[in-house]
């Protein structure tokens, strides 16, 4: 049932099988349709959700109702763990209430577990403490490269990095989620686009 989240976490920590069927009787299943909210901007994230099938992504609401993709979560070869746990880890982390919201872009499967049930996980088991820490050196990694990239990096060089490490995107995400998550508006994505396809062409 937990195939994917397994092959996961021994790639990163090997665990015994007793140690595995500890994490493992703390997890659960969640399916959201397209659309659907998964975590609602100013809720605690009480949970951790890895993503087994589907796409979802994170966005911020600023006051004028306008919505900015902060990251898409996928799972496939090109996902990395900032891509695989679809969190707002600082609030679940902290325990407050979470500064984006999130929903499915498709028809998504969720592996879940709880705050208090990750946190019994890091304090009893000594590999799941050092799973958890490399979790939030991920979740720093990807806060700092997301700062430098909107503040040092052309808009086609965020887009050639977004086509160089998730291609397949392009066709699967809403054009103007791609567009916000690279801080360009919609017709200069598409603009990008074009260029792109010529540049192949040629």
């Amino acid at each position: 049932m937990f195939r994917s989240f397994k092959k996961f976490i021994q790639q990163h920590q090997q665990l015994g099988s007793i140690e595995w069927k500890i994490f493992e009787a703390r997890l659960s299943i969640k399916q959201f349709k397209t659309g659907e909210i998964v975590l609602h901007q100013g809720d605690i994230c009480e949970e951790l959700y890895f993503i087994d099938s589907g796409l979802a992504r994170a966005f911020i609401i600023d006051e004028d109702g306008k919505d900015y993709t902060w990251s898409i979560f996928f799972n496939d070869e090109n996902a990395q763990m900032s891509n695989l746990f679809v969190t707002d880890y600082d609030s679940f982390l902290h325990q407050k209430g979470s500064s984006m919201q999130i929903e499915a872009i498709e028809d998504t499967t969720l592996i879940t577990a709880k705050y208090q049930d990750v946190q019994f996980v890091y304090n009893k088991l000594k590999k799941g403490e050092r799973f958890g820490r490399l979790m939030a050196e991920e979740a720093y990694g990807y806060l700092h490269s997301q700062i430098i990239s909107r503040q040092t990096k052309s808009a086609k060089e965020r887009f050639d990095d977004f086509v160089s490490c998730t291609p397949y995107l392009l066709d699967k995400v809403p054009q103007y989620h791609i567009a916000t998550f690279l801080g360009i508006t919609p017709q200069h994505l598409s603009r990008l686009k074009k260029e792109c396809k010529i540049n192949i062409c040629e």
